[in-house]
C-alpha cells in the first residue's frame, strides 16, 4: 500500500494505516535525527517528531508529499533542540557530536564514515544524510531545507569535497 492511501487513511481516522505509516518511517526518521545528534537525543526527538506529525497529519493537504513533510518537521525538531541547547547558559553542546554506540557502527568502516559525517558543518552533513542516506531526491531536500534546489546541488557539491578532503587527511580512499 502507498504512502499516499496510508495518509488519507490514516487522516480519516484509521488506527491501522497510521501504525503502518509509523512503522515504515520511524527508523528512516530515527536515522536523520541520530545523524544530526548524538543517541540519547535522538531518542527525544524522534519522539517529538512523531508527536508532531501525529497532530499534524489531518492538515497535511498534499498525502502524496507525505516524506518530505515527514522529514521537514524531522529537521524543525532537530533544529529547535539544538537551537534551545545553544541558547543555554549552563550547556554546551558541540553540534558535530556523535556518538557511536550503535553495535552497527562497530564496524570500522563505519564508524570512521560517522565520525566524518560528524565532523562537517551541519548544513553539509544535513544534506548529506538526507541525500544519501534517505535517498531524497534534489527537489525534497530542498523542500525539506526550505532552499532552491540550486542549493541543495552546491552543499551537495561542498559536502563532497569537504568528506574527500577529511578522507585524504585521515589518510582514507575517497
Amino acid at each position: 500500500m502507498s504512502d499516499e492511501l496510508l495518509v488519507v487513511r490514516a487522516q480519516l481516522g484509521e488506527r491501522a494505516a497510521l501504525a503502518e505509516l509509523v512503522e515504515r518511517w520511524r527508523v528512516p526518521v530515527w536515522r536523520y535525527v541520530r545523524r544530526m545528534l548524538d543517541a540519547e537525543r535522538a531518542d527525544d526527538v524522534a519522539q517529538e517528531v512523531w508527536l508532531a506529525v501525529i497532530r499534524g497529519l489531518p492538515r497535511l493537504r498534499e498525502p502524496a508529499r507525505f516524506a518530505p513533510w515527514l522529514f521537514t518537521i524531522a529537521r524543525r525538531s532537530v533544529t529547535d533542540r539544538l537551537r534551545g541547547e545553544y541558547a543555554g547558559e549552563h550547556e554546551t553542546v558541540e553540534a558535530g557530536e556523535v556518538v557511536t554506540d550503535d553495535p552497527v557502527e562497530a564496524i570500522v568502516d563505519r564508524a570512521e564514515l560517522v565520525s566524518l559525517l560528524a565532523g562537517l558543518p551541519v548544513l553539509e552533513r544535513e544534506i548529506l544524510v538526507l541525500f544519501y542516506l534517505e535517498d531524497l531526491s534534489v527537489e525534497d531536500c530542498a523542500q525539506i531545507c526550505r532552499v532552491p534546489a540550486g542549493t541543495v546541488k552546491s552543499r551537495l557539491n561542498r559536502a563532497r569535497r569537504l568528506l574527500r578532503t577529511r578522507m585524504e587527511e585521515k589518510g582514507s580512499r575517497p
